[in-house]
């Protein structure tokens, strides 16, 4: 499994999982909710990761973090479980006794974990624990029973050899090696497999196999060990606890499934676990194990001085609170100063003091649960801080305690997911977590969805926290190129959700083309986002982030050029930026406002033929839209005034063509349909421009009203008319005059075309004067310090001034002539 799979599989967990947000028993199950399968993914990784053929390619961190990840979703789902889950209270231990003084220590103990929430989930913690513990490593079973130093003493015997029989024990029962006896001991090899043994039986301990530690007891031929570490089971009685014979009870010894099973002298057999393992004689293996039996304040420095881990640091000291709490609490329950347990943990005494409780009036029953409210809200304050001193304890293996991983399995442990994320986001943002780190992916990664989870079985989490943290998510999604997942977690962002979506559709390169970029966008839909927002924010987000890098139109006006340079990638992002409003109908109107904006930037720098590439990506719906509002109406027009300006700048092109297809003409038919076909299209050119003069082409009288506001829509569409309306008028007046020797009225045209500019209904001439024509450094085009680039009404009326020079000479006497030509 590779990094590419890990991500596309928590996204289809978390999807699918988002689906069933409803459905909280669904997310939290206990095989495909959230959690669940995040922990089994880690774990295939981490197999695989761990095969021999793999181990050179997987580093020890790597195979650490899984780990660790893996643990931390199985914490999150067993404590999250436990704690989205109510579950029907049974009478408190007091009650109870008072009810039987001889209800069995297990049927206590259970009220007892039930009635506090902290003990219930610490019970979870340490079941936790036991199943992340690793696999105990069992000795070899022996032959018999310390072969090694019995054979050694019947040698000795035989050979005579005291000093040998001096140094070995002289008795061979279980208490022989720890005795201080004149320095007797064990064989070597006997002594190593106690040792051996004990630190097997230790393991199985603290992976909470019991079982297994006393079959192991039993399969090496030491019972009396199978006895000790039989005697952590608690007393039960089921006669006694009143329970129903097909309560299932897991605690339940089998072969006492109709009698009682468990320590009937529990409390004495925790005194001496305490007391052996406070022994000095005992070997390190062995007094660890007894603590470990019997976790308690007075055995914790032997306990805590077996822990190699953080996890085992955590195993001791949630062994030891939730020991001392039941031990606290069953002394107290029962009576009024203390029932001691009931019969089974006080005997007698314990059995008159809760009878003479129950029968004197006391203090009130409210009093009463005052009180035990008050020690409980103060042991949880204990144990919190207790707790929280494991954020510093040393390790001498695996990751320190500092390990974001541990600290956040600390920090579901004391039910602070809020500051976790709190803190996560505020290393991103100060930089504590290095982005070219080898493990930063996987943090983000496990605190991306560890926020989505706890937001989908609605446990508070900080929103800035959870923006922070999504944002730096997405961000390790785009540079590991996973695309199709980015609307999956930007729709968990709520408000921003559009947003940053559209920030990333904006950041997709050229090389998407025209569907990826419209499959990137339906993704928005299938995750709820609403898709039609995010085209709008895309789409404005993509102008800005082009406009940015463009140049600036400048102050001078541009001269119109018939070969202009390639379109640089920016200029393509800029034209290409209308594809997010027309992929659906819903976004034509902002199309239509996009594609004006793009046609005023393209015409304003000159730039023709950009504009026209532009024209070839936007549908023809857009000339059919209705324009009944008036935003729609202006922005309709100015797109119909740009079709019409295209469609005469085609004309002229097709002029041009012509004009070269003219010398493949040999024939005089063929000279006469050319010219033919080509004054037909004079005639076209000329009808369609003098229409364009005559209508108030992009700019109208309501328009000029508005110029003193200085709107920067109309400035730039003044300039435009600046540009091309002496462009126009130039070029048509060149050709009419030019082909005025074969078409004589042409010449007649050309000067009713003087006649059009200058009329005032019209105000074509103001398109001709030399406003605002500097540069911004006060130069003009030809780069000379505070000369015009051109006066182009001087050079239209010059060109006039030919026309009607050869009008006169083709009018012989009558130099009105060319005025009346047909």
């Amino acid at each position: 499994m590779d990094t590419t799979s890990f991500y596309a599989l928590s996204a289809d967990v978390l999807a699918t999982c988002h689906d069933k947000r409803d459905d909280l028993s669904a997310v939290l199950d206990p095989e495909t909710g959230f959690a669940p399968r995040l922990s089994n993914m880690c774990k295939k990784r981490l197999r695989e990761a761990s095969e021999p053929d793999m181990l050179f390619e997987s580093s020890r961190e790597e195979i650490h973090m899984l780990r660790l990840e893996s643990d931390t979703w199985d914490l999150l789902q067993t404590l999250m479980s436990a704690r989205k889950t109510e579950s029907t209270l049974p009478p408190t231990a007091k009650a109870l006794l008072r009810q039987n003084p001889y209800t069995p220590t297990a049927t206590l103990a259970q009220s007892i974990l039930l009635h506090s929430p902290l003990l219930s989930e610490l019970v979870v913690v340490r079941e936790w624990l036991h199943d992340t513990a690793p696999e105990p490593h069992t000795p070899e079973t022996a032959a018999s029973y310390w072969k090694f130093t019995r054979l050694r003493l019947l040698q000795a015997q035989r050979t005579g050899n005291k000093k040998e029989v001096d140094t070995l024990v002289s008795e061979l029962d279980p208490d022989a090696g720890n005795r201080n006896d004149g320095g007797k001991v064990l064989s070597a090899d006997d002594a190593n497999y106690e040792k051996a043994l004990a630190q097997a039986l230790y393991g199985y301990i603290r992976a909470g196999r019991l079982e297994d530690a006393i079959d192991l007891c039993r399969r090496t031929r030491r019972p009396w060990r199978a006895a000790s570490i039989r005697g952590s089971l608690l007393f039960q009685w089921r006669a006694l606890a009143n329970e129903s014979e097909d309560e299932d009870n897991a605690d339940a010894d089998s072969d006492f499934a109709d009698g009682w099973s468990g320590n009937k002298r529990r409390k004495l057999w925790k005194q001496t676990c305490t007391r052996a393992a406070l022994n000095p004689l005992l070997s390190e293996p062995d007094r660890a194990l007894y603590a470990a039996l019997a976790p308690s304040p007075a055995s914790s420095v032997v306990l805590k001085a077996a822990c190699r881990t953080w996890y085992d640091h955590l195993w001791a000291h949630v062994g030891i609170i939730c020991e001392g709490k039941q031990v606290d609490a069953l002394a107290r329950a029962g009576a009024a100063g203390g029932g001691g347990g009931g019969f089974w943990e006080g005997g007698a005494d314990a059995v008159a003091r809760i009878v003479a409780s129950a029968s004197v009036p006391g203090v009130s029953q409210a009093a009463e649960e005052e009180e035990e409210e008050r020690e409980e809200r103060e042991w949880e304050r204990e144990v919190i801080r207790t707790l929280e001193a494991l954020a510093n304890v040393g390790v001498t293996e695996g990751p320190p305690a500092n390990d974001p991983f541990h600290a956040s399995q600390l920090h579901i442990i004391l039910n602070r997911t809020d500051k976790l994320l709190s803190d996560f986001a505020a290393g991103l943002q100060l930089g504590e977590f290095d982005p070219q780190a080898t493990n930063f992916p996987s943090l983000t990664r496990f605190f991306a969805h560890l926020c989505l989870f706890l937001q989908i079985i609605d446990v508070p989490v900080p929103a800035d926290a959870t923006q922070i943290i999504l944002e730096v998510y997405l961000q390790v999604l785009e540079e590991a190129g996973q695309r199709e997942h980015i609307a999956l977690y930007a729709s968990a962002l709520g408000e921003n959700a559009v947003e940053r979506y559209a920030m990333f559709l904006t950041s997709l390169d050229l090389s998407a083309d025209l569907e990826e970029r419209r499959e990137a966008l339906l993704r928005a839909e299938k995750h709820s986002l609403d898709m039609v927002r995010v085209a709008q924010a895309t789409a404005e987000k993509t102008i800005e982030r082009a406009f940015e890098a463009l140049p600036r139109i400048k102050v001078a006006l541009p001269p119109v050029v018939t070969r202009e340079a390639p379109l640089s990638d920016m200029e393509w992002f800029l034209i290409r930026s209308i594809e997010w409003t027309t992929f659906m109908e819903q976004t034509y109107t902002d199309a239509l406002e996009q594609a004006n904006v793009i046609f005023r930037y393209f015409l304003g720098c000159g730039k023709v033929q950009a504009a026209k590439v532009l024209l070839t990506l936007l549908p023809a719906q857009l000339k059919l839209m209705p324009i009944a509002d008036g935003f729609a109406r202006t922005h309709g027009a100015e797109y119909v005034h740009y079709l019409q300006f295209f469609a005469v700048w085609d004309l002229f092109d097709r002029i041009v063509e012509a004009q070269l297809g003219e010398s493949a003409c040999t024939t005089k038919g063929a000279r006469e349909n050319w010219l033919a076909g080509y004054k037909t299209l004079l005639d076209e050119t000329r009808e369609r421009v003098v229409e364009l003069l005559t209508t108030e082409w992009l700019v109208n009288e309501e328009e000029a009203t508005r110029t003193k506001t200085r709107d920067q829509r109309h400035i730039t569409l003044v300039r435009i008319r600046r540009i091309y309306i002496p462009e126009l008028v130039i070029r048509l007046h060149a050709l009419l005059v030019g082909s005025g020797d074969r078409i004589p009225r042409n010449l007649t045209y050309a000067l009713d075309l003087a006649n059009t500019v200058a009329d005032s209904r019209y105000h074509l001439f103001e398109d001709f004067l030399d406003d605002d024509v500097r540069g911004a450094d006060g130069s003009g085009d030809d780069g000379r310090t505070g000369v015009p680039r051109r006066r182009r009404l001087e050079d239209y009326l010059r060109a006039v001034r030919q026309a009607v020079l050869r009008g006169l000479e083709a009018g012989g006497s009558d130099p009105l002539r060319i005025l009346h030509a047909a």
